[in-house]
């Protein structure tokens, strides 16, 4: 059933199409591309191609989270990502914030973004919600766990997602702002990647909207033994998957490609 996701003074029409997020890293050292448009004008570039071949949105990230990356600071984060949300905040788009740290979230919903993209499902840091709350955006609640260990898969996903819904309601985050993301790639296995692929559909349970992260993952290397930059087909058959299975919104490097590959897999199956 279609019905629309609020972000501040955005809409989208969930249910219609599959929504493109196309993946900006303003690191040096993201596991994919770090350091590639680390700079101002690398990076608007970059964002105004993305938004060419299709995104709806755009994903900044000012610090890695792959596998044994080096955490930062708030304010290196914010050093590094802040001129560039404010420029995007220009353009007319929806510019995302993939950040654990309430600090950033706030500075960038101050200058103007949408969503806070929250790896760890607004479990890590206590004053997330609220700011994500007092602004009015919208949130991509992630999956995340510190040991790749699991007695039930999907139940212990989605009882993490309950948690996560209850702490975004109660801080006053509207339900119809809210987005969940299983987390591929983040404390699990090849073997939970693979069955979070195959029961993505149990997830609608949850009355929400689901992204879903795939892009040039390990999970594709691993299966098909090939270096990050030769992912292509392997984040292809995740997507094609993935929407099949229910995603609505897809994270991706590659947009244009992916943009095609969702406008073809949703001329089958919406």
């Amino acid at each position: 059933m279609a019905y629309m996701l609020k972000l501040r003074d955005k809409e989208l029409e969930i249910g219609k199409r599959t929504y493109i997020m196309g993946i900006l890293n303003m690191t040096p050292d993201s596991f994919s591309d770090g350091g590639k448009y680390n700079t101002l004008e690398k990076g608007m570039e970059r964002a105004l191609k993305m938004m060419e071949d299709g995104a709806d949105i755009i994903d900044v990230g000012g610090e890695s989270s792959r596998p044994g990356y080096e955490p930062v600071t708030a304010e290196e984060e914010l050093s590094r990502i802040n001129d560039i949300v404010k420029k995007l905040c220009e353009v007319d788009t929806i510019i995302s914030i993939d950040t654990m740290k309430s600090k950033v979230a706030y500075e960038c919903l101050k200058n103007g973004a949408h969503i806070i993209n929250d790896i760890w499902g607004l479990q890590r840091d206590p004053d997330m919600a609220k700011v994500v709350a007092d602004h009015g955006a919208g949130v991509v609640i992630m999956h995340n766990k510190e040991v790749a260990e699991y007695h039930d898969l999907l139940q212990e996903v989605i009882n993490f997602f309950e948690k996560s819904i209850d702490i975004a309601l109660k801080a006053g985050i509207k339900k119809e702002s809210i987005m969940i993301d299983p987390g591929i790639g983040f404390g699990k296995t090849l073997e939970h990647n693979l069955t979070l692929m195959k029961r993505l559909d149990e997830l609608k349970i949850l009355g929400l909207p689901i992204l879903l992260g795939t892009s040039r993952k390990s999970m594709i290397g691993r299966v098909l033994n090939l270096d990050v930059n030769e992912r292509m087909e392997g984040t292809a058959a995740t997507v094609a998957v993935g929407i099949v299975k229910g995603a609505d919104i897809v994270r991706v490097h590659d947009v244009k490609e992916m943009w095609r590959v969702a406008k073809m897999t949703d001329a089958m199956v919406r």
